[in-house]
């Protein structure tokens, strides 16, 4: 069933509005909640509770409104994929830590809200000192670090420090000098660069990356860094100098979620204010560019057509009943123009078709195993880019000719939810022409008749 004539679907968000910076961690963290609490909020901005951010997420919609769509989205047109790929992991990352025993998830300390906005109003040195974890001392007991061993403060001294890129060469065995599988020194090897990249982030803002083998997944830590946190990454985060600095102070001394703390409120915010409208506001097209093209020219050649029937009946002897005949003509226009403004073409409506993304009109890979691939934990902390400009797709799109490109293929609008935001912009489009064709043509139907043939 539609939903009502008085639907609009989302406005676009503009990325460049300023608003994510003209608000406070709070009131992002804020907005963030009353969007999760509250469905009503998603249908006045024009997103229905069954395609509202967390549903696509969890993966509770058809295409093409999946996370895979959304990632395409993001990657393709908005250019802002990270932002997902790096919600993505630390949801992943989240999980893992609490599946974690208490006894490892004691060596990493928890990275307060007061230490984070000490970090980030530029307090560090005044913030009191951390003292090492109970737990980690008790581990250290009768070593030489138990007696007498420096505090970790916030000058960065480290009693657990290890030697340049030994987490690399702890996984080393004693028949590592003599050969290894290639899985395990390609392993070696992009452990090695993740590392030295993070030493290189940590050397930019002036500290010294010592990573704290004990605590868990410090590996994890290093490729992180290096795809999503250090200038000039992959995948590199929309982050200020002092978000940047600040994050990387707290992964300094914890592998602890709550170290991306204000950073993931801000990614997280961006992808409900901003980039999950735009997507449902994209998806919403069922046809692509050329094809929308062709339909508003249909609409305004539909338009053109009754204008000229309904002029030349009037200055005809013709009587007015006559008039009524190119009602048909602005009656399909004037829908087929409204349709397409909003991004919809009604041949493909009335088959509840779409058109394939370029991008999909060429995947050789099956879809199950693309979508695998998209949400994958190694997919999301690889080191690849989401440059796309060299993908085999996109010269062989562009070889395609305008009337190829009009009659592309075709495929069937799984989601409920969005083939009925379609019918109800289609009923729309209809009543507005409807009103709008009556006018028009009671117009001409007032005019005497012009009697020059």
């Amino acid at each position: 069933m539609p939903y009502p004539l008085t639907y609009r679907r989302p406005a676009y968000v503009d990325s460049d509005n300023g608003s994510r910076d003209s608000l406070s961690g709070d009131e992002k963290q804020k907005s963030i909640d009353e969007s999760i609490s509250s469905g009503s909020s998603c249908m006045s901005a024009g997103i229905p509770e069954a395609l509202s951010f967390d549903r696509i997420i969890s993966g509770g919609v058809c295409p093409p409104c999946t996370v895979r769509d959304f990632m395409n989205y993001l990657k393709y047109i908005e250019h802002s994929a990270e932002n997902l790929q790096f919600f993505l992991w630390y949801r992943a990352y989240c999980a893992k830590w609490d599946a974690l025993p208490q006894s490892e998830r004691a060596l990493a300390p928890i990275w307060t809200a007061e230490q984070a906005e000490a970090e980030l109003a530029g307090n560090t040195a005044h913030s009191q000192p951390k003292q090492v974890n109970a737990h980690v001392a008790a581990a250290l007991k009768d070593t030489d670090f138990a007696d007498g061993a420096p505090k970790v403060t916030n000058d960065r001294a480290d009693p657990f420090d290890t030697p340049e890129h030994s987490s690399v060469d702890e996984k080393r065995g004693p028949m590592s000098d003599y050969g290894s599988s290639y899985a395990d020194e390609k392993t070696l090897a992009s452990s090695y660069v993740a590392q030295s990249v993070a030493s290189q982030a940590f050397d930019e803002a002036g500290m010294k990356w010592k990573p704290f083998t004990m605590q868990p997944y410090r590996d994890e830590m290093s490729r992180v860094i290096s795809v999503y946190i250090a200038e000039g990454s992959s995948r590199e985060l929309n982050l200020s100098a002092r978000e940047r600095r600040a994050l990387l102070h707290a992964l300094q001394n914890t592998t602890h979620p709550t170290a991306f703390r204000f950073i993931m409120t801000s990614v997280e915010y961006t992808l409900r204010k901003q980039s999950h409208p735009n997507f449902i506001r994209w998806t919403i097209c069922n046809g692509n560019r050329p094809r929308v093209f062709f339909a508003r020219g249909l609409g305004i050649f539909g338009i053109i057509t009754g204008l000229l029937v309904d002029l030349l009946l009037t200055l005809s002897h013709a009587s007015r009943p006559w008039r009524l005949i190119a009602f048909p003509a602005w009656f399909i226009g004037i829908a087929t123009l409204i349709a397409a403004w909003k991004g919809m073409c009604v041949v493909l409506h009335g088959l509840h078709h779409r058109h394939l993304r370029p991008w999909e009109l060429f995947a050789d890979e099956p879809e199950d195993a693309i979508n695998e691939k998209l949400v994958s934990q190694e997919s999301l902390t690889s080191g690849s880019s989401n440059s796309f400009e060299d993908e085999p797709w996109v010269p062989r799109y562009k070889k395609r000719n305008i009337l190829r490109k009009i009659l592309d293929r075709q495929i069937w609008i799984e989601e409920p939810a969005l083939r009925q935001i379609q019918d109800t912009i289609f009923l729309q489009a209809l009543l507005a022409s409807f009103v709008l064709s009556c006018v028009f043509v009671g117009i001409f139907c007032a005019v005497p008749r012009g009697k020059f043939y």
